[in-house]
C-alpha cells in the first residue's frame, strides 16, 4: 500500500532520498532503492534516482509498498487470550511481543500467532497488519483489541476516532508530577533530530494524556502513576512524560535509565481496557494485572512514602 506524501523536513535536508524514504517508513533501504528503480518514488511529482539528495519543502510521494519477499503466513506464536468471540478478540500481551510485521520483525510477531488460530482475520482491516486497530510498544505489557470481523474493525476504529475507546496504563517514572494529577495537552510528531523517536512537536498531531500520582518513593526518587489516553499516538505516554521532565523508568529511548533503579524494560504497562462491543452494544472492560516483572520492581521498593 502506498504511505501518505510527506514533507521535506529541515532535519532531512541534503539527505539522500532513499535514506529519507527509509527513516520515514521503517522499510529497509534495499526494499525503497527497488521502489525507486520501479519509478513509484517521485520528488515533487519527479521521478528520482536513490542519490537524489532531497531539499527543505520537498514533497516526497511513494506510490507502492515493498513487494515483501515474506508474505504474512500464521506461525505458532504463545498467546494469552482474554476474550474472543465472532467479533473481538482481547489478548494479554507480554513484553517483547512486537505486534504486527515491520522492519527488522518479519516472523514471530503477535499477528502471525493470530493467523494460526484465527485464520479469518487475514481479510479483517489492513492486509500487512489484519485485525490490528491499535498497538503496543514490543516492550510495553498489556491488554490489546483485535478484530476479528470487518464490521468489528470498522466500529473499534470508530470507537478510537471518536475517543469512547478507554485505555488505562500502569507507569513508573522518576520524581513526581506537579500538580500530582493533571493533563498533559501536547501535540507529538516525529523527531526532527532523531527521525526513529517522536517528540513533542508544534507540527506534530494533537495528543492528550491524563495522569494521576498514586504512590511516590524518596529514595530512589519514583512515582506511581495511572494514565489514560485520550488520544493515541505513538509512543505517546513515554513522550509526554518525559517532555514534562519525568521519563519512564527504565525506558532508554526517551531519557529513563538510571543507576539507582535498574529495569530491564521501560515501566509501562496497559492494565485496562473498555469498549462498546460491535455486535451485542454491551459494554465491556478487560483487565490484566501487573506482570511478575513488574510487580518485582515495585516490591523491591518497599513501602512507600505517600
Amino acid at each position: 500500500m502506498p504511505t501518505e506524501p510527506f514533507v521535506v523536513p529541515a532535519s532531512l535536508e541534503g539527505e539522500r532520498v532513499d535514506r529519507a524514504v527509509a527513516l520515514e517508513t521503517g522499510w529497509s533501504r534495499a526494499e525503497v532503492q527497488t521502489l525507486i528503480d520501479d519509478g513509484t518514488v517521485r520528488v515533487d511529482g519527479r521521478t528520482v534516482s536513490k542519490s537524489r539528495r532531497l531539499v527543505e519543502g520537498e514533497v516526497v510521494e511513494v506510490l507502492a509498498s515493498p513487494a515483501g519477499p515474506d508474505a504474512l503466513v500464521a506461525e505458532a506464536v504463545d498467546l494469552d487470550i482474554l476474550h474472543a468471540d465472532a467479533d473481538v478478540i482481547v489478548v494479554a500481551k507480554p513484553p517483547g511481543l512486537v505486534v504486527h510485521p515491520g522492519a527488522g520483525n518479519v516472523h514471530g510477531t503477535l499477528v502471525h500467532g493470530l493467523l494460526a488460530r484465527y485464520p479469518e482475520i487475514a481479510g479483517v482491516g489492513q492486509p500487512e497488519r489484519p485485525g490490528i486497530v491499535h498497538r503496543l510498544d514490543r516492550d510495553t505489557s498489556g491488554v490489546l483489541l483485535v478484530a476479528r470481523s470487518e464490521r468489528a474493525y470498522t466500529s473499534l476504529v470508530e470507537q478510537l476516532t471518536e475517543r469512547s475507546v478507554e485505555r488505562r496504563y500502569d507507569a513508573l517514572c522518576w520524581g513526581t508530577p506537579s500538580p500530582v494529577s493533571g493533563v498533559i495537552d501536547a501535540p507529538i510528531g516525529r523527531s526532527q533530530t532523531r527521525r526513529t523517536r517522536m517528540a513533542v512537536s508544534i507540527d506534530g498531531r494533537h495528543a492528550r494524556t491524563q495522569y494521576a500520582v498514586l504512590a511516590t518513593w524518596v529514595r530512589p526518587g519514583v512515582a506511581r502513576l495511572v494514565c489514560t489516553l485520550e488520544t493515541g499516538r505513538t509512543h505517546q505516554i513515554r513522550v509526554h512524560l518525559a517532555a514534562i521532565g519525568h521519563p519512564i523508568v527504565g525506558d532508554g529511548t526517551y531519557g529513563g535509565i538510571r543507576q539507582s533503579l535498574a529495569v530491564g524494560r521501560p515501566f509501562l504497562h496497559a492494565r485496562m481496557v473498555a469498549f462498546t462491543h460491535p455486535g451485542t452494544g454491551e459494554r465491556l472492560r478487560f483487565e490484566m494485572p501487573l506482570p511478575d516483572d513488574l510487580v518485582a520492581v515495585v516490591e523491591g521498593l518497599g513501602p512507600s512514602d505517600t
